[in-house]
């Protein structure tokens, strides 16, 4: 599925270079009250993560365990249970029906880059950009606009919605995750 999309601008790409991986969890911050290791993917990690319950469900019924464990790299904006929690009542619930597994795929793969996108790097395209938000291409079609409010970067979706990433740059063999405050939807 990744393979037919633009995963991400050229300058995305370009502006991210140069970003290598520890060994070790001591370098990666605490996720959900566990220790997330940079040679265990993004799966293996979120799986331990009491912050990433509905996330982790979410996935296995998209069918994307295998692409998200996969080589990558991918960067996961990853939304906690409580972003979940926030949407309408029932909004989880129906997603996670087989027959709306297309539509939960989408808005999964709007959380999704392909490519390592580190925090100082986004910070310093989100800096060069004009209006000081930078356009964010994710593999599955979204386009997230990034900016800063204080130190904190913050996504907008095509929705209008925002999430703020509360911990940034959680190192993985395959990429990095940033935990989010809020689900991104993509455009009706």
């Amino acid at each position: 599925m990744f393979s037919t999309k633009t995963f991400a601008t050229s300058a995305l790409v370009l502006g991210l270079s140069g970003f290598g991986f520890a060994a070790s969890a001591m370098d990666n911050p605490m996720v959900g009250g566990a220790a997330m290791y940079t040679d265990k993917n993004i799966v293996e990690n979120a799986v331990n993560s009491e912050d990433h319950t509905t996330l982790v469900a979410a996935v296995q019924a998209a069918g994307l365990v295998e692409t998200l464990s996969g080589e990558g790299p991918f960067t996961v904006f990853a939304p906690t249970n409580d972003a979940f929690a926030a949407l309408p009542e029932g909004t989880v619930e129906t997603l996670l029906m087989p027959e709306n597994k297309e539509m939960l795929t989408t808005i999964l793969t709007c959380h999704v880059v392909g490519a390592d996108v580190m925090s100082e790097a986004l910070a310093g395209l989100i800096a060069d950009a004009d209006g000081g938000a930078y356009a964010v291409s994710t593999v599955g079609g979204c386009t997230l606009q990034a900016s800063m409010e204080g130190d904190s970067i913050v996504l907008e979706d095509e929705r209008g919605g925002t999430a703020t990433v509360t911990i940034a740059d959680v190192k993985q063999s395959n990429g990095v995750i940033h935990v989010i405050d809020a689900v991104l939807l993509p455009a009706e």
